[in-house]
């Protein structure tokens, strides 16, 4: 036997509202949250929050993303209601906002990032970091000068994150100083285990009139014209 509307009371239906609303979440525009995919169009999917309305994300948003209906992924509340009474989401802007708290985590812990050269452009290269085009200036690419420069577009790298620019959402790195800080743990190496009478392996580096300068990994030495 089932009960129709009419046959609760208005007590009755106070508390299955406020029992209902208890299940629904807090939700407010401009914050990121966990949703779960119910269907997937051809141009639209439709996610639930928890929220009283379902949000519709156009599809193209998820196209790095591998979902399904249950799939669980973040995703930005741009609008709890537009003037239709919509929740208004997107994925787009949630891997926007999260990428961008990667790159200012590295930047302040100092890590390493993988980044993707996508082309050159005036005085270096763009560099795709998890979707954010950053500048990747030429003088920071090598300890040594770079003659290719063509050489090094497609292909993918580590950085370091040496400048950001929120104001104008522009980021700054480097694959210079990675180099750098290797060739100094290779230096400190060297000279810890440098001792008067061995026969180490260099590559001439400068050549003068009163002798020729040898890297021996990191470590420069100076090979007298009388010596050789």
């Amino acid at each position: 036997w089932w009960k129709t509307g009419d046959d609760y009371t208005q007590a009755q239906r106070d508390e299955m509202a406020k029992m209902y609303a208890g299940t629904l979440r807090e939700c407010n525009s401009n914050e990121i949250v966990e949703g779960t995919v119910v269907t997937i169009g051809d141009k639209e999917v439709v996610m639930n929050i928890g929220f009283k309305s379902e949000g519709v994300i156009p599809s193209n948003e998820f196209r790095d993303d591998e979902i399904k209906p249950g799939t669980q992924i973040e995703v930005f509340i741009e609008n709890v209601e537009d003037q239709d009474g919509q929740l208004i989401l997107s994925r787009r802007r949630a891997k926007h906002l999260r990428a961008w708290e990667r790159i200012e985590e590295s930047m302040e812990k100092d890590t390493v990032l993988q980044g993707h050269v996508m082309r050159r452009t005036k005085g270096g290269f763009v560099v795709n970091i998890d979707g954010i085009e950053s500048f990747l200036p030429g003088s920071q690419i090598d300890v040594k000068p770079v003659r290719d420069f063509d050489a090094y577009v497609g292909r993918t790298m580590e950085f370091k994150v040496v400048k950001i620019n929120h104001a104008y959402e522009n980021v700054v790195v480097s694959h210079k100083v990675l180099i750098e800080a290797k060739l100094e743990e290779q230096r400190k190496e060297i000279l810890q285990n440098l001792e008067k009478g061995q026969v180490l392996e260099g590559t001439v580096k400068n050549m003068t009139n009163f002798g020729v300068f040898i890297d021996l990994g990191g470590v420069d030495g100076l090979l007298h014209i009388t010596d050789i």
